[in-house]
């Protein structure tokens, strides 16, 4: 049986259509085709309209200058700015506004012949208030936050590609959550220009895929990455086991879904060690949660000053927390956080990446809350990459992930070992 197009990874879409047996019209059609179908119940999306999009795909099935993403959909997370579509980013506020101009993530991917499919659900600013996206897994959970419609939409094959960004867990939580890859590259891979800032000591842009393949293309592609071809999978020879200071957290799905990682990694000829990041990491998540919480007042400042009547209580207390942090306090998490980056690589040096939690478990049942991120913040605060890989299933069948992580600018060597790992890994 033909599989449907709209279920093609991006890798074996974009294949097809170079080979004749697809068009961009086509692939952009079984994707609108999808959210006709399950929009009503995902709300993965902030801003679609399909015609727009199948009018974008039939002038690249005229074009002959082909690009590496020629036809490819993708879906746009609410706080990137797109010039032909609307961005609120997430919020009321800001409702019906009209960018001058594409995010530079969004032009670097036109111009490599992708098709902006919409607007995928943002939480509000990228904080906390959720989106009415459901967790296509069972629309009961949520899909995670706050990149929630781009990891919905490509669980729900209603895209095979889709930008997020990630300052806390944004891109590693909602992709476990909703059983697909998620990759946040190292920190600045991607140019940010256009992404509303929430805080730029961390803010990074990444994707939402369903293989590591798609991943390392997009994220290749929109960084300049000028070697082309597909991505080799490698054996890593040394994993270290790293459970980190909120491992006190973990559910009894993750510890199994990592500690059974490790197995089937020493099984498959891959020596495995335990990692123990040093005392100073204890204070780390408080301190990354001051800086984000510091600049985020201040990015908003107009909205929590101007607008505050329009603003979620939950944002509208974020907001006022951080105003509220001394700017020596920022300046000491400032600080803590350097020391720590330096005893990270430290730390790393002797693996080819390490391995730890996606998140703490399923996703929770409810839409009010979109989950806890102590096990993303680390590596949003480090800078450094990391991905998650779909290989388990927790007590009710949702997903959980594993993550691993890789040293800062490390991005190739990691994505090459998760491509190996995920063939060898899983329930």
């Amino acid at each position: 049986m033909t599989q449907p197009a709209n279920e093609l990874t991006a890798v074996d879409a974009l294949a097809q259509i170079s080979a004749g047996r697809l068009t961009a019209a086509e692939l952009v059609r079984a994707c609108l085709d999808r959210v006709a179908a399950r929009e009503a119940l995902v709300h993965a999306f902030a801003w679609i309209d399909g015609e727009h999009a199948l009018a974008e795909a039939r002038l690249r099935d005229r074009t002959r200058d082909r690009g590496p993403l020629h036809g490819l959909p993708v879906g746009v997370k609410d706080i990137i700015d797109t010039h032909d579509m609307p961005t609120a980013y997430g919020s009321p506020i800001h409702a019906g506004h009209r960018p001058a101009a594409d995010a530079a993530c969004v032009a670097l991917a036109r111009a490599a012949g992708a098709v902006m499919l919409g607007k995928t659900v943002t939480t509000e600013f990228a904080l906390r208030h959720p989106g009415a996206t459901a967790n296509p897994r069972n629309l009961l959970h949520t899909p995670g936050g706050s990149s929630s419609g781009s990891a919905a939409a490509v669980a729900d094959f209603m895209v095979p590609v889709a930008l997020g960004t990630q300052t806390g867990g944004s891109i590693i939580r909602p992709a476990s959550y909703c059983g697909v890859v998620g990759y946040k590259p190292s920190y600045n891979t991607i140019n940010p220009t256009g992404v509303k800032p929430l805080a730029g000591s961390f803010d990074t842009v990444g994707v939402f895929a369903r293989c590591v393949d798609d991943c390392a293309l997009v994220v290749g592609v929109l960084a300049g990455d000028e070697r082309g071809g597909p991505l080799q999978a490698a054996r890593p020879s040394r994993v270290g086991l790293c459970r980190t200071h909120a491992w006190s957290h973990a559910e009894a799905s993750t510890i199994r879904a990592v500690e059974t990682t490790a197995r089937q990694l020493v099984q498959a000829g891959v020596t495995v060690a335990d990692v123990e990041l040093p005392a100073e990491f204890e204070g780390f998540l408080d301190a990354q949660s001051d800086v984000l919480l510091f600049e985020a007042a201040r990015v908003f400042a107009f909205e929590r000053t101007q607008r505050a009547d329009l603003l979620a209580p939950s944002s509208r207390s974020e907001l006022e927390r951080g105003f509220a942090i001394p700017r020596d306090r920022y300046l000491d998490a400032q600080a803590l956080i350097a020391r720590c980056r330096t005893l990270f690589a430290a730390a790393i040096a002797p693996y080819d990446l390490l391995l730890s939690a996606s998140a703490p478990g399923e996703a929770p049942r409810g839409l009010d809350n979109t989950g806890e991120a102590m096990f993303n913040r680390l590596c949003s605060g480090l800078r450094v990459p990391c991905l998650t890989l779909p290989a388990f299933t927790g007590p009710t069948g949702m997903p959980v992930g594993v993550q691993v992580i890789g040293a800062m600018d490390d991005d190739v060597r990691l994505l090459r070992a998760a491509k190996w790992i995920a063939g060898v890994i899983g329930d």
